[in-house]
Order: structure tokens, then sequence, then C-alpha cells
């Protein structure tokens, strides 16, 4: 089932949003607003999470609370990855917590953590029982990511590609399993800690690995499971097919869906991280998806009656 979904990912990291496009994020302040008023209107109810923060900045949120972002979501988002692109410490993660909980008072969800394997396996296997140490307790979802490895054959979604040297390679090294499904030395300690730890696996458009990533999760004993939707596919041949596909194969887990990457012909420019020309295009998406997928809630005198009858 749909638990929750997720409006944008990253938003105040420069691989996922142009801020040269929007000073001060006023454009994706709206874009929130107008997409969780829709996702409220569709679906009354169900929870509505701000896009992974990441870097971890209480300032983003404070710009996000004064222009009135905050508003139109439940919970608040973060991601971390100190032993691979953060400038802090893996042992900070309550600390970072901390810093969140100060100035937001809504609900924290880590929905992106993880550790590559990009210098040894051995690193992630230790940072997968180390996180899991760390955050046990301090938030109501966790999402590792990721599942897999990301074939060495694509390019990972961010802006300046290997420019970014070997941070652009890490994103390849993050999954318990490579990219041909053999397991990794931290496959065995993440088992260890769900239904605590879910995951985080990003699906591309008509995905090899769906059906046996479902296999996997299963096996592992996974329970929340955040994956996305995104605007951009909607736009290519046979999109809802595959969206439903997609969605089927995952309607056993509590899924957070997470809405994001622009069209490039409805972006301010023409690419993934742009703001929308139009914030209500993006609203009338997240509209759409919820009420595709996420079951209505049921009538306040029928959950009534049920609660009566137990």
């Amino acid at each position: 089932m749909i638990e929750a979904v997720k409006i944008w990912n990253e938003p105040n990291n420069k691989s996922h949003w142009d801020l040269e496009l929007d000073p001060g994020w006023t454009k994706f302040a709206q874009m929130t607003i107008a997409a969780g008023d829709a996702i409220g209107r569709a679906r009354p109810g169900l929870t509505r999470v701000l896009g992974g923060i990441s870097p971890i900045d209480p300032s983003f949120l404070k710009t996000m609370q004064a222009q009135g972002a905050l508003d139109a979501v439940d919970a608040v988002a973060v991601h971390g990855f100190p032993l691979d692109w953060n400038l802090w410490l893996i042992d900070d993660w309550p600390d970072k917590i901390a810093e969140i909980r100060a100035v937001v008072e809504k609900p924290i969800w880590v929905t992106e953590v993880g550790v590559s394997s990009f210098g040894a396996q051995e690193v992630q296997a230790w940072g997968i029982e180390r996180t899991a140490q760390l955050l046990a307790g301090q938030s109501p979802r966790i999402h590792w990511y990721s599942l897999y490895d990301l074939p060495t054959t694509w390019e990972a979604t961010t802006r300046h590609k290997e420019a970014e040297g070997s941070s652009y390679y890490r994103h390849f090294h993050m999954g318990l399993l490579t990219e041909h499904g053999e397991p990794k030395l931290g496959l065995e300690i993440f088992a260890r800690h769900t239904p605590l730890l879910g995951l985080c696996q990003w699906f591309h458009f008509e995905d090899h690995r769906l059906d046996d990533a479902v296999r996997w999760m299963r096996r592992l004993g996974v329970r929340h499971v955040r994956t996305g939707l995104s605007w951009a596919d909607s736009f290519r041949p046979q999109a809802l097919a595959w969206f439903d596909r997609m969605m089927e194969a995952l309607a056993e887990f509590d899924v957070t869906l997470t809405f994001c990457f622009t069209p490039e012909h409805r972006g301010i420019a023409p690419h993934h991280t742009s703001p929308p020309l139009d914030v209500d295009e993006f609203a009338t998406f997240c509209a759409a998806m919820v009420e595709r997928y996420c079951e209505p809630a049921p009538p306040l005198r029928q959950v009534q009656l049920a609660r009566t009858e137990l």
C-alpha cells in the first residue's frame, strides 16, 4: 500500500534543483504548497513528506517555513551519507536529527541513508551496523539506500557527471547487491535490522530489476520501501502501463512514493532539475498519481463501527 508521498527529492542539492533558476527556493515553495494541497484534496489523511534534504540544513527548513511550504506537508525528511558525501562523522547522526527537531515540529523521516562499497565491502558492512545502532529510535522511517548497485552502463542522476570526481562514481556502489544481483558482505547485516531498516530503491523506466527486487525484499524481511514516479517519465509512451506494473509489484509493502524530475519541455530550462514553468502542472500530476494508486481513506463512521465491532 502507499503509506506516504514525498514532494521532490533533495531540493537543497544542486544535483536535483537548479537554484540559479530559483533564488531562495521561492518557486520550490510554491510548488510544494500546490502539490501538498492537491494531494490533500485527492486523498485526505495521506501522509505528505517534504523532499528529503541533503545536506541536512536547518536553515533550508526555516526558509520553507517562512514561505508557508511546511504547512502543506505532514513530515520532513533528511538524507545522510557521512562516509561518502557529507562533511560530518557517522557518529553525528543523532546530533543531525536534533538540529532539525530544534526548528521543525513535525516528524522527521530518514528517507535515504547509505554507505558505499566504493573502497571496500567491509566499510559498507560496518556502516550498516553502525547506522542501525545510531538511528534506532530516532525516526519513524529509515530507508537504506539502496538494494542494487547502479549498472555501470547507466548514468547517475546528478547534473555534473564525471566532473564530480570520485563522488560521481560512488553512486554506482551503494547497493547491498551488485548490479548483477550478487550479495555483498553487508547484505546479511542489513537483514538483521529489518524491519527497522527499510529500503530506498529507485526503479528506472521499465527497469529489468523490479521482479528480482521484490523477491529480495521479501527474503530480507523488508516492510517499508521508498521509490519514485517520475513526472518526466509520465510523458513517455506506455508510461502508465509501467507505473501500473511497478505499483502492483510493490503492493505488499508500505511504500513511500516520491514525485520528482521535471520534463524537459515543462521546465524553465530543459533539464530534470529545473523548476517547472507552471507549478500547478506538477500538482496535477501528483494528484492524478495518488488518485490512481492510493486507496481512499474509509469514511469516519465506517472506521468507528469497525472499532466497535472489535
